[in-house]
């Protein structure tokens, strides 16, 4: 006979064991079905003497099974003894192959499941599900009935495999059961999410294990270890950089896996590839829901992509009547969360349906300030169905989301932020519209952004200021997404990244394009776009092969390159929100240059055909197009020109501007250089640039290095990117309106900023005691003259007092870097003191140009 249950629940992680623990309590026939012989084996699984933490810390538990931060081993003991107390019924080795329906067919209801092949077809099977009481079928032949069916089946078996050349060797695993075992390897671990932290942590605790240890993460390093550990706990992410600063492994910044061979790893750096020993690959990289057996179960998905989540009701209920999904299914993986779940889905399914989730009110908090006086659960499906970016959220995944992020109300007129302010948050409108002020001298010209669609995308892109004032139309209500939420947004939910993306690439080819262009007219080159990263030295496009796509630099910056005599000859640069890839679509023909990157860079490619088509419809922008084609064109003329007649000086300017690039011209927004056929080595721009900065020079003239009879002094190139914001303790160093990276008066003197430069333009010293005036000094001898005073000076001069505090403040050191003489009238000290014209501050599209390979050719 068949055994027939009130409630089947499928899993025993924390969701599962907490449902089962809740249904013991209230006395519901249940029985627990576990595929292994042990509870909670995703738990099981962590490394051994793992720490657990019990986040977040504001959510209350709601359990029957008590849960505190400790030890595996002691969270697991607890459960185990809980369970026997309660008298669960578990069925061990018990896994679930089948559920199937036993009542009659719903009306209208029919599940379709697509099956995407890899030839890119799709196989499409009609599914008729059916009422309950459901059949659940196990894999060893046995049948089980059950009124209700909660899935609490987790994703840990379904993990994400590496997909490089190599992935599938034998020394690549998804897992750490104990990592004192491993001795005396070179680790990678690739995934820096807390299992990968975990893991690299736990393999590099003990150097007597004598393990090499690398952890890759795919992003940037940051100040705020949230935005370079999105997916990971702030204490693990936080723990994982002071043992990187302790050296005991290595986090290598915007690095991939490229290719593994025995003993060996090909790695895909923001410099290029690098090739490191490898004994062992643990790849934590995420896993998916098992996505045929959940839908064969008659549950829809909110979306076709691979790593979405099953539709749910606000009670857990899926589209199949009578079959609940919780914890890491339900796009809910914290412990904490999943146990409450857990508690609350036979709660409901008992008949308890005034439960409010435990969450709730934090959440009412949030939208109490907001009018109509709508639920929380009416506020989260509105702004789950009005904002185009969280329409693929479930209910549960917008609850997690929106305790991260920030709602309120805009009266009509009232800024939401001004121009130049900091803020690296996105905004995303609900109800209402925004203007984007485009003149501040004439309010009434403005850019409208309507409801459902965001702003603030460059600086969450970027981490630039605020581009533009924004200020409500009408009566408005914006979610405000911090930069962290939002970068956990498109990592966790895919349809939400690829919508922040067409939005950043439609407004970019707006701006970039003009010719009147809207929307509509680009439509179909925004939805084929693809957002590409090109690592340093990667070519985009290459000389002579065929191609009509276009593309747009997006971030970092790429050389354009001719060959000329069997040799590339430079001949420009293209900083990000340039394009090119033109010439070949609007000519026809093979391409006239290579393009490669000179950083690391991040490209939009257009699909040619596409924007053939946009050209055709809108004259204006055919014409601008053939204008800045004309540009190129000369260039490539005078290229052909010159290279028998002045082959050494084009030769000469093409090696320059390569030398240029490699002393970081390729990230930079404005360097210092020096003509040393002009430079009388007065040095009037060293002294200049220490009475503009409390008596401390910003440069070193002499260091640096030279190629022919240019010379980049040791300065500041404030970078598109700077890498000395990457590890500020204090926020201290900001970019300003005009580009300018700055450090402001709230340095710590800790010297990260110093260390992470590539170009040692940072220095670190304490400010001396002011001179005497200029006049003074003139007149009657008085201080050490103009420049940064000598050391003795300084010394006998500084205003010491006895007061042990006062007197280490004056001696603690500060970091000091050129701030570009911002705020000061007339422009760089530095340029403007030099007699002969010799320094010059140049940004690189305007540097490296034909237009100065015209003067040298001329003055030759």
């Amino acid at each position: 006979m068949t055994d027939t249950f009130r409630v089947a629940i499928i899993g025993s992680g924390p969701a599962g064991m907490s449902a089962a623990s809740r249904a013991a309590a209230l006395g519901l026939s249940h029985v627990l079905l576990e595929k292994t012989d042990h509870l909670s084996d995703t738990i099981y699984k962590y490394q051994k003497g793992k720490h657990v933490m019990a986040t977040p810390s504001q959510l209350i538990l709601r359990s029957d099974q008590e849960f505190d931060a400790g030890k595996r081993e002691d969270i697991l003991a607890k459960w185990n003894a809980r369970t026997s107390e309660l008298g669960i019924n578990v069925k061990y080795n018990a896994e679930v192959k089948a559920i199937r329906g036993t009542g009659p067919a719903i009306p209208d209801s029919v599940q379709q499941i697509v099956k995407r092949n890899r030839d890119g077809t799709k196989d499409v099977k009609e599914l008729q599900r059916h009422e309950g009481p459901y059949e659940l079928e196990l894999t060893s032949g046995e049948k089980l009935i059950a009124d209700t069916v909660i899935l609490a089946i987790g994703t840990q078996g379904n993990p994400n495999l590496m997909r490089c050349p190599g992935g599938d060797l034998p020394h690549v695993t998804y897992q750490l059961d104990d990592p004192t075992e491993v001795l005396d390897e070179h680790v990678i671990v690739v995934g820096v999410g807390d299992a990968g932290i975990e893991n690299a942590r736990g393999l590099a605790e003990d150097s007597a294990q004598g393990n090499v240890v690398s952890i890759l993460n795919r992003k940037p390093k940051s100040t705020n270890v949230r935005e370079s550990f999105a997916n990971a706990k702030e204490p693990n992410a936080k723990a994982l950089v002071e043992d990187d600063a302790d050296g005991k492994l290595t986090i290598r910044y915007e690095t991939e896996v490229k290719e593994l061979e025995p003993g060996w790893a090909t790695l895909s750096t923001r410099d290029g590839e690098e090739k490191i020993r490898c004994d062992r690959v643990i790849a934590r990289i995420g896993s998916a829901p098992p996505r045929a057996f959940v839908e064969n179960c008659g549950i829809a998905f909110t979306s076709d992509d691979r790593l979405a989540f099953p539709q749910l009701s606000p009670v857990f209920e899926t589209t199949a009547p009578g079959i609940f999904v919780i914890g890491a299914l339900a796009g809910y993986p914290l412990i904490k969360h999943c146990m409450n779940q857990g508690y609350d889905v036979v709660e409901f399914i008992n008949g308890n349906t005034e439960l409010k989730p435990a969450d709730e009110p934090l959440l009412a908090e949030k939208f109490a300030g907001l009018p109509k006086g709508r639920s929380v659960d009416e506020w989260l499906e509105v702004l789950r169905t009005s904002i185009s970016i969280l329409k693929d959220m479930s209910p549960l995944q917008m609850r997690e989301f929106m305790l991260d992020s920030d709602v309120r109300s805009y009266a009509p007129g009232e800024v939401v932020f001004e121009k130049n302010a900091p803020g690296s948050s996105l905004f995303a409108i609900a109800e209402g519209k925004v203007h984007v002020q485009i003149d501040p001298n004439d309010a009434s010209k403005v850019v409208p952004i309507p409801a459902g669609t965001i702003f603030g995308e460059v600086g969450l892109i970027s981490g630039r200021r605020r581009g533009a004032t924004i200020v409500a139309a009408e009566p408005t209500i914006c979610v405000e997404i911090s930069r962290n939420a939002a970068l956990k947004l498109m990592s966790q939910v895919p349809p939400a990244k690829r919508e922040i993306e067409r939005i950043s690439t439609e407004r970019q080819l707006l701006q970039m394009f003009g010719s009147g262009l809207t929307p509509a007219d680009i439509a179909e080159v925004v939805e084929t776009a693809k957002i590409r990263t090109v690592l340093a030295g990667q070519a985009i496009i290459n000389e002579g092969e065929d191609g009509k796509n276009i593309f747009v630099i997006r971030v970092g910056s790429m050389v354009v390159e001719k060959e000329v005599g069997g040799k590339p000859v430079f001949l420009s640069y293209l900083p990000a929100g340039s394009y090119v890839g033109e010439m070949a679509l609007i000519d026809g023909g093979q391409r006239t240059a290579t393009v490669r990157a000179a950083i690391k860079s991040e490209v939009i490619e257009i699909d040619g055909e596409a924007f053939e088509r946009v050209l055709a419809a809108k004259p204006a922008l055919m014409d601008k197009a053939r204008r800045e084609m004309d540009v190129r064109r000369r260039t490539n003329a005078l290229i052909e020109s010159k290279k028998d007649s002045f082959s050494g000086v084009v030769d000469l300017y093409s090696e320059q501007a390569k030398f240029l690039v490699s002393q970081g011209l390729g990230e930079a927004t404005d360097v210092l250089l020096i003509d040393e056929k002009l430079c009388v080595g007065c040095d009037n721009c060293e002294k200049a640039c220490a009475d503009a900065h409390e008596g401390l020079s910003r440069l070193d003239r002499e260091a640096g290095k030279s190629f022919a009879h240019l010379h980049v002094p040791t300065s500041c190139r404030h970078c598109e990117h700077p890498h000395c914001m990457a590890d500020c303790p204090p926020n201290a160093i900001h970019r300003g309106p005009d580009g300018e990276v700055f450090i402001d008066d709230t340095c710590i003197g800790c010297g990260n900023c110093q260390r992470n430069c590539p170009y040692g333009v940072i220095r670190m010293d304490k400010v001396p005691p002011k001179k005497p005036s200029l006049l003074s000094w003139l007149f009657f001898g008085k201080g050490p003259g103009p420049g940064e005073p000598p050391y003795k000076w300084s010394k006998k001069n500084m205003p010491y007092n006895g007061d042990p505090a006062h007197d280490e403040a004056l001696d603690r050191k500060k970091a000091i870097k050129c701030d570009m003489c911002a705020g000061i009238d007339g422009g760089p000290a530095c340029v403007r003191a030099c007699p002969t014209g010799a320094a010059i501050r140049v940004a690189p599209d305007e540097f490296l140009t034909v237009a100065r390979l015209k003067s040298e050719t001329e003055g030759a």
